[in-house]
């Protein structure tokens, strides 16, 4: 019997091993991370950045819709990056606020969505430095900053686990298992209002929207 079609997002800081795991188990439901093309705009853009994050959305969907499954190198709603930004006082809030205005926006327009499963891996700095240094395959550019960015992320995702907790996951099965997913949601506002109404309700340390 053939499983549900589904979308599944895998996610993690740089040097987490999510490229790794996606194209070792999954490479032929890959949808790519997406990767700078030397024409995006410098400073906040999130009107830019949204868009950008819808085409992924859409290419989940047609793979979805042609082999049944998609499997996404990092999340094409991926509000998780200027979250962190915000929190660790690089960007002023109110690109944050401007980025989930036009975030909502392409969800209620249902040009952008919630995967039915996140697989969420955030390692220690440590191992995140340490398989850094042993990839020899990329150079991963302000690495550093991404170290910062884990928390940040790991809030995002805890809020999105706890507005709907069975659509989130913080493991990435050896063996490239998937198992079941949340299917309700994908464009559901309320749903995204609650996972801001998480991140803002003082659960996360010192930063509100």
């Amino acid at each position: 019997m053939r499983a549900r079609p589904m979308i599944v997002v895998v996610s993690g800081p740089s040097a987490a091993g999510k490229t790794t795991w996606c194209r070792a188990h999954h490479a032929e439901h890959l949808v790519e991370e997406y990767t700078p093309g030397g024409a995006e705009p410098d400073g906040p853009a999130p009107e830019f950045w949204c868009e950008v994050n819808c085409r992924r959305w859409q290419e989940a969907l047609a793979r979805e819709a042609g082999a049944g499954l998609a499997v996404c190198d990092d999340d094409p709603m991926k509000l998780h990056y200027t979250w962190a930004l915000a929190r660790l006082g690089l960007v002023d809030p109110a690109v944050w606020r401007r980025e989930v205005e036009v975030n909502r926006a392409a969800v209620a327009a249902r040009r952008l969505g919630f995967a039915d499963l996140v697989l969420v891996t955030v390692p220690q700095s440590d191992e995140l430095r340490r398989r850094r240094a042993a990839d020899t395959t990329r150079r991963r550019r302000n690495f550093e900053l991404h170290l910062r960015m884990a928390g940040p992320l790991r809030e995002w995702y805890e809020a999105v686990e706890r507005a709907d907790p069975d659509r989130v996951r913080w493991e990435l099965a050896a063996d490239g298992t998937l198992g079941a997913a949340a299917r309700a949601g994908r464009y559901d506002t309320e749903l995204f209002d609650a996972v801001v109404t998480e991140l803002s309700s003082g659960r996360t340390k010192g930063w509100s929207s």
